[in-house]
């Protein structure tokens, strides 16, 4: 995690109308290892955020979950077609509900939404909620996100509520781990020209954080997306859409501008089902925002990940971005900062992601495939 006063972030913003703070975000943990990319932070630097993850390598799939030590504001941005969700209406900012208590992310598809049950029990028995009015009874809000990961290994193998509650178990303020852990165990990228031939590549969880003076800001993001994902410092693609000579990728876009300049019609065929492909991603902040306030830094933060992943929000995306504050501190940073450092490491995950990722049986990773052409 990397550390700004207030006066070079406001000499920074003052230079520069696009800000670009993609240099070394380094947190605990920024040690270079033979495991992966030098660390870039972690959304736990938030004061206030434990997270813990279980990865049933049968398949692979597994959970994440995110838990708090107060209750926590929460706002949403729902821009993919087709969300998998568990209690997401409620992040609306007309629904009177304010604060929530976890969030569960995990794979399995849609019939793994009904592990957020296993989070709810953990924080009911230890009294964590709403109250309810009833005596001895507190209502613990989780909302759950989804990724559809069962086309790898055997679909039969998801998460449930005990995959969760173990989740919950683990949950910790140290690092994150990423890669193929947790909700992005079973993550692919590259995906949308599979029916033409052209193979993807894995995905998994990256992370991200940074300070500003007494605000912290994290992000984490999920990858498993139908586009090219795409270092946006160099415009070079990281993973993504693989040739069939093995020589490098097809450019996803590019690939579709030259078939659709053909007249056969399978050549207008591309792999974008419905509930299919979704990133993830959470940002997070100390900061205290109302959750009209975090929608819309969710919305901004949803731009880092369009930065990175081409094309993104098609029709068969489950994209979403939560945004959550803890509440810790009393700050003068508007939401349009926030929103626009958010974006920055939403980004700055993705590629992690991307990076962190370990290859599996037919989708190989940017370590096996992508480092190897440079």
């Amino acid at each position: 995690m990397s550390e700004i006063t207030r006066r070079e972030f406001a000499r920074a913003m003052t230079a520069a109308a696009g800000v670009t703070l993609a240099g070394p975000l380094v947190g605990r943990g920024d040690a270079p290892s033979p495991e992966g990319p030098a660390r870039r932070g972690s959304l736990t630097d938030v004061p206030g955020i434990r997270v813990g993850q279980v990865t049933d390598t049968r398949r692979p799939t597994g959970c994440t979950a995110i838990l708090f030590d107060d209750d926590a504001t929460a706002g949403v941005d729902y821009d993919g077609s087709a969300p998998g969700s568990y209690l997401g209406v409620l992040l609306q900012p007309v629904s009177p509900l304010d604060k929530i208590h976890g969030l569960l992310l995990t794979g399995g598809g849609p019939m793994a939404l009904a592990a957020v049950p296993g989070a709810v029990r953990y924080l009911e028995e230890r009294k964590i909620g709403y109250d309810w009015g009833i005596p001895n009874t507190r209502i613990p809000i989780v909302v759950g996100g989804v990724i559809d990961d069962l086309s790898i290994g055997d679909p039969k193998i998801r998460p449930d509520a005990e995959a969760a509650y173990k989740a919950c178990l683990a949950a910790t303020s140290a690092p994150i781990e990423e890669g193929n852990v947790g909700v992005g165990a079973g993550g692919t990228v590259g995906k949308m020209l599979l029916s033409h031939g052209y193979g993807g590549m894995k995905g998994g969880l990256g992370t991200a954080s940074l300070r500003l003076g007494d605000v912290v800001i994290g992000a984490m993001v999920v990858i498993n997306c139908v586009g090219d994902i795409v270092d946006w410092r160099t415009g070079k693609i990281v993973a993504g859409a693989r040739r069939t000579d093995g020589k490098g990728f097809a450019g996803i876009t590019e690939t579709i501008k030259a078939l659709a300049g053909r007249v056969e019609e399978s050549s207008l065929k591309f792999h974008d089902p419905v509930l299919r492909s979704t990133t993830l991603v959470v940002v997070a902040t100390n900061a205290d925002f109302s959750k009209t306030a975090l929608t819309k830094i969710a919305m901004m933060a949803s731009t880092g990940a369009a930065r990175t992943i081409n094309p993104y929000h098609t029709n068969g995306d489950g994209d979403s971005t939560f945004a959550l504050s803890t509440n810790k501190v009393k700050s003068e940073l508007t939401i349009s900062v926030v929103g626009a450092m958010g974006a920055e490491l939403v980004s700055e995950a993705v590629l992690r992601a991307a990076k962190a990722a370990n290859s599996i049986e037919g989708w190989p990773a940017y370590r096996d495939f992508t480092a190897k052409l440079q």
